[in-house]
């Protein structure tokens, strides 16, 4: 959730009520980094960091086990195009170069929506499953 959102990004009124119509949901916000992301989690050069809240019911609650955020990416293997998303497929492939699969079934396979809020002006980075509209963008 934006909860801890100040603690890892800069966010003025107007980015925070975008993100507020965004999240949970199929988008991924390019922030300005804060002091207190880890340079290695952050864009060498342009200091930002990307958020997204996804709404995925076994996700949600692994968050709240966890008790604070994930650094995640999507899997997509050396020599492959497209990401894996079935669980099946991920254990059969990399089960023992993993601590553990969770299966909580297939992700979607198309991308999230990326807006870039770090500019001030909302910038289209890839348009994915997102519906802008639902944005006002």
């Amino acid at each position: 959730d934006l909860s801890e959102l100040a603690s890892y990004a800069r966010v003025d009124n107007t980015q925070f009520r975008l993100l507020k119509l965004g999240t949970p949901g199929p988008y991924t916000f390019i922030l300005e980094a804060s002091k207190e992301v880890p340079r290695r989690l952050s864009h060498p050069q342009r200091k930002t960091i990307g958020l997204r809240v996804p709404e995925h019911a076994a996700l949600s609650v692994l968050l709240e086990l966890h008790g604070a955020p994930l650094l995640a990416t999507t899997l997509i293997l050396p020599g492959e195009t497209e990401p894996l998303n079935d669980p099946e497929a991920i254990r059969d492939q990399l089960e023992r170069q993993v601590a553990g699969v969770i299966d909580a079934g297939a992700c979607p396979q198309a991308p999230t929506t990326v807006i870039d809020l770090s500019q001030g002006t909302p910038e289209i980075l890839r348009h994915g499953r997102g519906d802008l509209a639902r944005l006002g963008l």
